[in-house]
């Protein structure tokens, strides 16, 4: 591997694959922080978008962009997966390693592909936990990162230099760096991230079952809350399902339990169940986003 151990991220040509709203918000939050921003989108308008506001540079062809000093792939899952398989023909052409910094939303499948690129390539997996429902680069914004939990997956072969380009990233950005396995990631981001988006949809589809009509003349907050990842790209979150299938199915299957055992509990008017089985839940969530706790991520 190549270990070039005065590179900083303020000298390196940084090319962004997908402009969307993760892209775009990482190329707005990377001005002044690098040599050259260089985009990649296969829409004419997004780039032209990105050049206006001066997010990046240049646009390049993907192949362009592969001889830049980090390459961060911003598209879906199955994108990324489709592009690393573009790389492992790649043939070398610079002396200069390239870092490679995914943001997919899992990881196992991306890391077990990025272990087959070829030797000129430095692979480290990344998943930022922020983001909004709403899709495209007229949706980012500066700031998306900031105070945001950036995991970060090595590999065998990612060499110390990746792995301090890529924690310099995260500090220009704000975010709160998190190594974990791919594994572990995965199987925590499907209780966390993956069954909430489905069961925002359920719930949308249990209201569309029973009351298709008037159920939204009295639909407020919580409902609006509960209901919002309903909303999010749908490209994207089946990328997501698909590519975590059995941790967000044993993730499923735990739901399930838990709605059970609170069915029978009503089934039985067991007050006291219900609130030996309610509170905990409460006093849970009220740690984990409580301002001034220090426990949640």
């Amino acid at each position: 591997m190549f270990d070039e151990d005065g590179f900083s991220l303020q000298e390196a040509t940084v090319a962004i694959v997908g402009l969307g709203l993760m892209g775009g918000s990482l190329a707005c939050d990377l001005r002044g922080h690098c040599r050259e921003i260089v985009g990649v989108s296969r829409s004419p308008a997004t780039l032209r978008y990105a050049r206006q506001r001066g997010w990046i540079d240049r646009a390049a062809s993907f192949e362009t962009a592969l001889d830049s000093d980090l390459l961060i792939l911003a598209a879906p899952v199955r994108a990324i997966l489709s592009q690393l398989r573009q790389m492992q023909r790649r043939k070398a052409i610079r002396r200069r390693s390239t870092v490679v910094l995914d943001l997919g939303s899992t990881k196992v499948e991306i890391t077990r592909l990025m272990e087959t690129l070829p030797a000129r390539f430095d692979p480290l997996g990344g998943h930022p936990m922020c983001g909004k429902e709403k899709s495209g680069i007229r949706n980012a914004e500066a700031g998306l990162y900031r105070g945001r939990v950036f995991v970060l997956t090595p590999l065998a072969r990612t060499s110390p230099r990746a792995l301090r380009l890529g924690r310099e990233l995260i500090a220009v950005l704000g975010a709160r760096p998190l190594v974990l396995a791919a594994e572990r990631h995965d199987a925590l981001v499907a209780l966390t991230s993956h069954l909430p988006y489905l069961l925002a949809c359920a719930l949308m589809r249990a209201v569309l079952a029973r009351e298709p009509r008037d159920a939204w003349q009295v639909a407020a907050s919580g409902f609006r809350d509960a209901s919002r990842l309903a909303a999010s790209d749908l490209t994207m979150m089946i990328d997501v399902l698909l590519t975590n299938r059995w941790p967000v199915i044993a993730a499923l299957e735990q739901y399930a339990l838990e709605l059970d055992g609170l069915l029978s509990l009503l089934r039985a008017e067991d007050e006291a169940g219900l609130r030996a089985a309610l509170k905990p839940a409460k006093e849970q969530r009220e740690i984990l986003f409580n301002p001034l706790s220090t426990h949640g991520l």
